[in-house]
């Protein structure tokens, strides 16, 4: 059973920076591309992805702010959050699903979910 959990998060001034973590445990990772959701009230939005290639892919709302990584080596991804705008205020989650996904910014394409992480900036 693969389980995600979420670490870090919490209150931030904008223009200020915070660093999310999450770590992939249950199955072989090198099978799984990772994704960073948001959830605000009445929506849930991607906000990036990694591919089990590395490649990376961003919302439009958060490049050139927010960068997504991995360490592949204890299976853990980062979402790097910098220039944090009060707009980025919402629930974290990290998600993953194994193989090629068409959409990878999109919720639907992804079958496990972290537990989501707070992430609060005032302006």
């Amino acid at each position: 059973q693969v389980r995600l959990m979420e670490s870090g998060g919490g209150s931030a001034q904008a223009g200020g920076s915070q660093r999310l973590s999450c770590s992939f445990s249950g199955d072989n990772y090198s099978g799984y591309c990772m994704g960073w959701f948001r959830q605000a009230p009445g929506k849930r939005e991607g906000v990036a992805v990694i591919g089990r290639d590395g490649t990376a892919g961003y919302a439009d709302s958060v490049k050139g702010r927010f960068t997504i990584s991995a360490d592949n080596a204890i299976h853990t991804v980062y979402l790097e959050m910098t220039n944090l705008k009060p707009e980025d205020t919402g629930v974290y989650y990290c998600a993953t699903s194994r193989g090629f996904l068409d959409s990878p910014l999109l919720p639907g394409e992804y079958t496990y979910w972290g537990h989501g992480a707070e992430v609060t900036v005032s302006s």
